[in-house]
């Protein structure tokens, strides 16, 4: 495959850097607003990479959807007089054609492409022989297995440099965010890929300005790997979401106000500290366990009962009893209703299929 150039070679190196701050329009709309915003985001002194939409896919028929590749050119200009590299969405072999022509630095999947194999594996395949950085969006659903499918698809076209853009899952009755943030499911994926740097989209989770800054720092709390955020000249009139999109000035005030913290601690006298109290979190959980597995000893004994005496597992009055009453003392001990409730469903989860086995052996 060749040996990289001095460009890739410095693009490669970008995505090994912490914090990497990728930022631009939703989507290039002229010339004019792509090199307007380029020299407002090279000002800002804190861009890595200029990100924006050439090829947009919409939800429903009708709305802008992308200036198509006539934009590319645009892109190369502004990389040529900022110094910037660019980055674009792609979503089929013809646009990865024409990504590459026109020297765009780095590319990604787009949330609606991770959803299916067939167009993952045609980016795939259209960037064997081809060096160059690939980031993969999670898909719409919370699906972690299309997540991991579409990054090791990429993968075995020979692609090197990966990265992972978390930004956020459709979710029905989610009201709070445009798309909810479910950090578990990226916390699991740093879990499982700590080689593969992780990137944070709050514009995309938030959809509107005023909760970005808290959704981005939350990332960094979690030590994401950088942030990928929407910035426009003029956001009120962008073509496509206006709403989430922030000036290059705003950006750089959002950026400087924010608490940059590291994972590692340097100091020895820190780090003991931190290890004695990570030791009494070792300790507690250990007796959580131990207390959980005699709670199950006693659910398989009630299974035995209920078998001899033809009763149901489930016994709705019952269970909501032991919720109810659970979620009252949590609340007094500081804990959330929500995660009460989600720790509850678990155990009885668990109750359910010990009683189970008991009662189908």
């Amino acid at each position: 495959m060749g040996t990289l150039t001095e460009q890739q070679q410095k693009v490669s190196a970008l995505l090994k850097k912490a914090p990497l701050i990728i930022s631009g329009p939703c989507s290039a709309e002229t010339e004019e607003q792509v090199m307007a915003t380029a020299r407002g985001l090279a000002a800002t002194g804190k861009v890595d990479i200029m990100r924006a939409g050439i090829w947009k896919p919409r939800t429903r028929p009708g709305s802008f959807e992308g200036i198509g590749t006539k934009g590319l050119p645009w892109l190369q200009q502004a990389k040529k007089e900022t110094g910037i590299p660019v980055a674009v969405e792609v979503a089929t072999a013809k646009q990865v054609e024409d990504a590459l022509h026109f020297d765009v630095d780095v590319l990604w999947v787009g949330a609606r492409t991770t959803v299916n194999p067939f167009s993952v594996q045609e980016i795939a395949d259209a960037l064997k022989g081809v060096k160059i950085p690939v980031l993969i969006k999670n898909p719409l659903n919370p699906d972690l297995e299309l997540w991991v499918g579409g990054m090791e698809r990429i993968a075995k076209a020979g692609i090197e440099d990966l990265g992972l853009i978390h930004r956020g899952f459709s979710s029905y009755g989610n009201t709070e965010f445009r798309n909810a943030p479910m950090w578990h499911l990226a916390i699991e994926m740093k879990r499982r890929f700590p080689g593969i740097p992780m990137i944070n989209d709050p514009s995309h989770i938030c959809g509107r300005r005023d909760i970005l800054q808290s959704v981005a720092q939350q990332a960094i709390d979690l030590d994401f790997d950088g942030l990928i955020i929407e910035s426009h000249v003029d956001p009120d009139n962008a073509w496509s979401d206006a709403k989430q999109q922030i000036t290059p000035d705003v950006l750089k005030a959002m950026l400087d106000s924010m608490h940059w913290r590291k994972e590692a601690v340097q100091n020895e006298d820190l780090q003991s500290a931190l290890e004695a109290m990570r030791q009494q979190i070792n300790q507690l959980d250990d007796e959580l366990l131990q207390v959980l597995s005699t709670r199950m000893k006693v659910a398989q004994k009630i299974g035995e009962y209920k078998k001899n005496n033809e009763i149901t597992i489930l016994q709705t009055n019952r269970w909501n009893e032991i919720l109810d009453r659970a979620v009252a003392k949590g609340s007094k001990l500081g804990l959330s209703d929500e995660f009460v409730t989600k720790y509850m469903d678990a155990v009885h989860m668990e109750s359910i299929n010990q009683q189970n086995k008991v009662m189908n052996n």
